[in-house]
């Protein structure tokens, strides 16, 4: 199986490098050289890559969550907790703090949306930071 990846490996390097050599001139304009062949093809191959990677990391992590059940519960805790975070930050989100000037490109929803988006941000943070200092001072005094 090593073998077989390896090979493919090669191939796909050789494969990028003469698209790469084939890649248009930086002086063509930009319309012309974003219908290049070669540079679609290094997309194309750049989402096959990332497909797999994501396809591959997936199966391992949910493999090694279900084979250890403590695991599971500590996941099903931190997406739990996770999801408490972003209802608690959308029902904080206003959703009518735009200024007038801006209010005609977006609607309610929306705003609310990104409210919510920066809530959940703030609160993550605060939660970071404090995972941070709470042991470093109860460290420091218990010694």
């Amino acid at each position: 199986m090593q073998k077989i990846i390896k090979i493919a490996l090669i191939a796909i390097g050789v494969l990028s490098a003469i698209l790469w050599y084939l890649l248009p001139s930086s002086d063509m304009p930009a319309a012309e050289a974003a219908s290049s062949g070669a540079l679609n093809t290094m997309f194309i191959i750049t989402y096959l890559l990332l497909g797999i990677a994501v396809v591959v990391s997936l199966v391992f992590t949910l493999k090694n969550l279900f084979a250890n059940p403590q695991g599971l519960k500590k996941t099903l805790f931190v997406v739990g907790g996770f999801l408490l975070v972003v209802g608690i930050s959308y029902v904080l989100a206003s959703g009518t703090d735009v200024d007038p000037e801006f209010a005609a490109m977006t609607d309610e929803s929306t705003v609310k949306n990104i409210g919510m988006g920066l809530n959940v941000f703030f609160i993550l943070t605060i939660i970071a930071i404090l995972s941070l200092v709470v042991p470093a001072v109860k460290n420091m005094f218990s010694k």
